[in-house]
């Protein structure tokens, strides 16, 4: 055996090993950074030990160097097919409509924007506000209300709804920042558990004034054959009793029921309308966040022909205005306005416009501005159904 051939073969395998790990290291900070899919973290970490497994080879001549070439061909044939695979189903499901609060443009309700989408009055408003205006903050679904509020209120400037008066954090948000003192009224839907117990630790009141009324609605993909579920049957589903359309009178497949974050508005109405019964696991995705971490998020609704989801008539329908869902029944009943007024559809609810013991002069005038005939007039105006 010759030692020193053995020797430098094994000082040049460890200097190649060497600058494979530095690449390594280097293709994973890039995906962790550019691409965020936890397949190509996955493929970077496969390819690097296939590559490490041919470097000994090739050094030591251990197999044939047409025997190693062609297992390299075909290992290198068997990462570029799974790569197209991937790549073709991801293609696929970014290709599906979603229902995501944030795939929705908010600058195009700023109440002073040109040519806002924020509703206005046929008449000038019995309020107006030159100084001291209460800060609003809200659930997205209930930004083009406000900022009619605030069009019709409010003096006529640029009102960013990432950072001004009349902003828009999302409900979670909202909440957190009326507790803080960051906003003087916000509007959305009933806190949750969590959020009611994050004001009692703070000692503080919410007080919560309804101003309209909303649907609380479940959509499926347009070409699912049910049209409609029972209370129970929803429950049944929410809870993982039911896991198979067939279940419930539909084509068999199994059955793909999205949830929200945490906090948020629609979520905190699931969980209350559950009725404590528990909620299944949700589908998770795994992103890429900030510099590299990755984390579980619960799973923007995506139309997969299987998908069940949930959010509010009026986002469902005109903020997000996708015609590949279609809104089930409840009970029999339709989600629409009429039956929304009338109290006919189950899932109705009231949204309001929540306070605290805020020290500003005009949160009082606000609030009542909002109940009379006018603002009452801008919940109906903007597609809400006024009290």
């Amino acid at each position: 055996m010759n030692w020193k051939s053995v020797l430098e073969k094994s000082l040049i395998c460890l200097l190649l090993l060497f600058f494979l790990f530095i690449g390594w290291v280097f293709a994973r900070f890039i995906i962790l950074l550019m691409v965020g899919q936890r397949f190509y973290l996955r493929f970077a970490d496969a390819a690097a030990c296939t590559l490490a497994v041919f470097i000994v080879l090739w050094v030591f001549a251990f197999v044939r160097a047409k025997v190693t070439n062609l297992l390299f061909v075909t290992c290198l044939i068997a990462g570029l097919s799974a790569v197209s695979v991937y790549e073709y189903n991801r293609h696929a499901r970014d290709s599906l409509a979603t229902v995501n609060e944030q795939g929705v443009d908010l600058r195009v309700y700023q109440p002073f924007g040109s040519n806002t989408k924020a509703v206005s009055l046929d008449e000038p408003s019995t309020l107006k506000l030159a100084a001291d205006m209460p800060r609003l903050d809200g659930a997205t679904a209930l930004y083009p209300l406000y900022a009619a509020f605030a069009r019709a209120v409010y003096p006529e400037k640029e009102y960013d709804f990432r950072n001004s008066e009349v902003m828009c954090t999302t409900t979670a948000d909202a909440y957190s920042n009326l507790l803080e003192g960051k906003a003087d009224m916000i509007f959305a839907a009933a806190p949750s558990k969590q959020q009611l117990e994050a004001a009692r630790s703070k000692g503080i009141e919410l007080k919560l004034t309804p101003i309209g009324r909303e649907a609380f609605v479940f959509f499926v993909n347009s070409r699912n054959t049910v049209q409609g579920l029972s209370k129970a049957q929803l429950q049944g589903i929410y809870t993982g009793d039911i896991r198979d359309w067939s279940e419930v009178g539909g084509s068999p497949g199994r059955i793909r029921a999205f949830q929200r974050p945490e906090n948020s508005g629609s979520q905190s109405m699931l969980q209350r309308w559950m009725e404590d019964k528990p909620l299944m696991t949700p589908p998770k995705e795994d992103i890429a966040a900030g510099m590299g971490e990755i984390i579980d998020h619960t799973a923007v609704y995506r139309n997969y022909e299987q998908a069940i989801g949930y959010s509010f008539l009026f986002f469902a329908t005109q903020m997000i205005q996708q015609g590949e869902i279609r809104l089930l029944e409840v009970d029999g009943i339709a989600p629409n306005r009429s039956t929304i007024q009338n109290g006919h559809y189950p899932l109705a609810a009231e949204f309001y416009a929540i306070t605290t013991s805020s020290s500003n002069p005009n949160v009082a005038p606000l609030l009542q501005w909002i109940l009379s005939p006018q603002g009452q007039s801008l919940v109906e105006k903007t597609g809400y159904t006024p009290l």
